[in-house]
């Protein structure tokens, strides 16, 4: 790989290299890059999805929260100088706050349970501190990526800390969309309350209800589900950093897990706690498991959502016609006019990707083997694109569908006056088998319910009024 074939690299000085040495031989790296030959070797090994981890900005500010709080720890212990200890800790706040993340140019999904994404971040690191120093970039005596960014770590221990840092802090903005659209389909259950329609069972009429009830089902889910993912990535906080290769806290002085857990906690603001068992921790993917159970929970229902909602909204003319989707696009290149649930279909979409993620987490989690999973990398994956992909499905269903919904009045109430499900409010009265008897009838000869009841002398029309009232029924016991 040459410098100008690199990513990251600045194509105006693309000729001038520097070289750096790794167990492997020497390569050529380019002069102003931040990162070094360990990133270098990764992007040649490792060329398969095309996203790099400085795609996933929030991985990359939990590297550097984990390193940060690492250099504090390790200067406490004096496994660092002060002054390295500084210029380690201002790269990482330059990295936090957005800056060269381009350097960070490894793929999300790479061998090695991580160990590319750790060493970049080292790279970039050294390098970003040896300049704040005042050295050349790979002038590493001064400031060493594994000797003193990674003292006291390993990637076993720094890149599962910095993923579940990262995911409980993406889960806000899923949380936040979550939230929108249980709040606008609140919103159109307060607006509906009093329309009345068909409930159905098994694709089949069955009792009146409204509009607002069912709405109002669609917001319950989504703030059930809100609720259980902000349960479930509570797990995320407890973290093994301390315990590297493999939790027994190998190379790390007496007592430097308990505080560079307590640097962490106080660099990123969320509540960290290190593992009571880091060697049970260590290779342990359980609260990643649980963090894509609790959206794939979520994707399902909001599809389920997806799916009622182009039910209900079918036709016009030959579907169902009940409420009215926004228009938001040309449904057809050779039927004038026509317009599709476009909305719907692509958060339908995204909830399939969603399961299929979940399948991924599952199966990575069990396949790793002894006091290591190997396979984390492409379950940050998977978490990442979960969230990011369902929390911009949702918004685009808030903003574009559920807000611009509106009711065909008039086609629920004749859906209504058609069916025999009303009969079931006489039940009571009549008992199971006659009213069955007269909806069989009523079916039969297209003749209603009520007008079948009266003429039997059953009931008169004044009592069949009040109980087959479709809003009575819908509301047995008062609103």
């Amino acid at each position: 790989m040459t410098a100008e074939q690199v990513p990251g690299a600045n194509t105006a000085n693309s000729e001038a290299v520097r070289i750096e040495k790794d167990l492997v031989g020497e390569c050529e790296v380019p002069a102003n890059a931040y990162y070094g030959v360990h990133t270098l070797r990764s992007v040649q090994n490792f060329p398969i999805t095309g996203q790099t981890i400085g795609s996933y900005p929030e991985l990359v500010r939990g590297l550097a929260a984990v390193k940060a709080a690492s250099a504090k720890a390790n200067a406490e212990f004096g496994e660092i100088t002060e002054e390295q200890a500084k210029a380690i800790i201002q790269a990482c706040e330059d990295i936090r706050d957005g800056r060269l993340h381009d350097q960070f140019i490894v793929d999300v999904i790479q061998g090695g349970a991580g160990t590319s994404t750790n060493m970049n971040a080292n790279e970039v690191i050294a390098n970003r501190a040896l300049e704040i120093l005042g050295h050349g970039l790979g002038d590493y005596q001064h400031v060493h990526p594994l000797e003193h960014v990674n003292i006291s770590q390993s990637t076993n221990d720094v890149y599962p800390t910095a993923a579940r840092i990262a995911l409980y802090v993406m889960t806000d903005d899923l949380l936040a969309a979550l939230e929108a659209a249980g709040d606008a389909f609140a919103a159109k259950a307060e607006e509906f309350a009093d329309v009345a329609k068909l409930g159905r069972t098994q694709m089949q009429d069955a009792v009146p209800m409204t509009v607002g009830q069912e709405f109002g089902a669609f917001a319950a889910w989504a703030r059930e589900d809100a609720a259980r993912i902000r349960a479930a990535r509570e797990e995320l906080l407890t973290v093994n950093l301390g315990g590297t290769a493999i939790g027994t806290s190998l190379n790390t002085p007496a007592g430097y897990a308990e505080r560079v857990d307590a640097h962490l906690a106080q660099i990123t603001g969320l509540e960290v706690r290190g593992a009571s068992d880091r060697v049970a921790a260590t290779p342990d993917l359980g609260a990643f498991v649980v963090l894509s159970s609790a959206i794939k929970t979520a994707a399902v229902r909001v599809s389920k959502i997806c799916n009622d909602l182009r039910i209900l909204s079918s036709g016009p003319g030959g579907g169902f016609g009940e409420i009215a989707l926004p228009a938001v696009q040309a449904g057809s290149s050779i039927m004038p006019g026509k317009v599709n649930p476009v909305i719907p279909e692509v958060v339908n979409q995204v909830a399939f990707e969603v399961i299929g993620h979940d399948v991924t987490v599952s199966m990575a989690a069990e396949g790793g083997q002894l006091q290591l999973n190997a396979f984390e990398p492409v379950v940050v994956k998977a978490n990442v694109e979960q969230i990011t992909h369902f929390t911009a499905a949702l918004n685009t269903l808030t903003e574009r569908c559920i807000k611009g919904i509106e009711v065909n009045r008039d086609t629920m109430a004749r859906h209504l006056d058609q069916t025999v499900g009303i009969v079931t409010a006489l039940n009571t009265v009549l008992g199971y088998d006659l009213a069955s008897q007269i909806a069989k009838e009523a079916l039969a000869s297209h003749r209603s319910v009520a007008e079948l009841a009266v003429e039997r002398g059953l009931l008169t029309e004044e009592q069949l009024a009040e109980m087959l009232d479709p809003l009575r029924q819908a509301y047995p016991h008062g609103r």
